[in-house]
């Protein structure tokens, strides 16, 4: 059994997005967004904070032709999140991201029957 990832590699190139974390900054998001101003800038806590922002960039990527997004977990590791006092959330941080790309992905791919996928970003 291959996997649909490995056999659409043979059928065609595939398409991935751009850079999550700079099309988040350009959102001018604030404190607000982040949960307070202690997580300002944490880009991951925005899978748990503001989902819905996540979610529109990895749309905008599909909608522009992307085949795979990556998750919004770019630095969402225990030793990177113990900097914002967040390593307790490390799990329900990257389960939140991985849903949301995902969720979006089958959303396009039942639009249009061609299959999206998603790649864990670390």
């Amino acid at each position: 059994m291959t996997s649909p990832l490995l056999e659409a590699l043979r059928e065609r190139i595939l398409f991935y997005d751009g850079a999550m974390g700079t099309q988040l900054q350009e959102r001018n998001l604030g404190p607000d967004d982040f949960g307070g101003k202690r997580w300002e800038g944490c880009i991951d806590y925005l899978a748990l904070t503001r989902p819905d922002v996540v979610e529109a960039v990895h749309t905008a990527y599909f909608e522009a032709g992307a085949d795979v997004v990556e998750t919004n977990s770019f630095q969402a590791s225990r030793l990177r999140l113990e900097e914002w006092e967040l390593a307790d959330r490390t799990l329900e941080m990257n389960r939140a991201a991985a849903a949301i790309a995902r969720r979006v992905a089958d959303r396009f791919r039942a639009a249009d029957g061609r299959p999206r996928f998603v790649a864990g970003s670390m």
